[in-house]
């Protein structure tokens, strides 16, 4: 299930998208000074810091990345073209804590396209025991807004298996590519 306000697209692109999209990413350089390994773009996200400056940007979305920015506000998922994308691996056995992505940082919309393998997402009501669980399929979009967005956090738990209907699904690599717009505090 999945907290009111999120909203959860099964085959969001195609299977070439998918390899496509994966050659880029494995030619492209990572960031591996947290748990995970990742790749910023449009904008650098300071996890330290919890912030985006002026500073961080680091240019325009590349080309690859575009096809699926552009369909998101085509779509109505986005009002504004996301201009920050942060691609995230996580392989067996690693996730990530229940958060809320920054508020002063990022819009009010956060979209996720998930490649490789499945996943099961976590939710948590903030402030609340509530919890529910989604399977995040390859090639799937999951976006965040309203409720969801800011009143729930979101995570994966660092496992190597998810147990869904009662059977164990092993996880392989899986890469999150999750786009976002940027606000800069005090305006740009």
């Amino acid at each position: 299930m999945l907290p009111p306000a999120a909203h959860y697209r099964p085959n969001y692109i195609g299977e070439t998208d998918e390899a496509g999209l994966l050659g880029y990413i494995d030619r492209a350089g990572w960031i591996d000074d947290l748990k995970r390994r990742v790749q910023h773009y449009g904008y650098r996200y300071d996890y330290r810091e919890r912030r985006v400056t002026e500073g961080s940007h680091l240019g325009a979305l590349p080309d690859w990345l575009l096809p699926i920015a552009r369909r998101l506000v085509a779509d109505g998922s986005f009002s504004v073209m996301p201009d920050q994308v942060i691609v995230n691996e996580y392989l067996p056995g690693q996730g990530i804590a229940p958060h809320v992505d920054c508020e002063p940082c990022f819009g009010d919309t956060i979209a996720s396209v998930s490649l490789g393998s499945a996943c099961l997402m976590e939710f948590r009501k903030v402030g609340q025991d509530e919890r529910l669980e989604h399977m995040l399929d390859p090639r799937s979009l999951l976006i965040f807004s309203g409720e969801a967005r800011y009143a729930w956090k979101h995570g994966i738990a660092a496992r190597k298996t998810d147990v869904v209907d009662g059977a164990k699904r092993p996880r392989a690599r899986r890469i999150s590519l999750t786009f976002r717009s940027v606000v800069i505090q005090g305006g740009r």
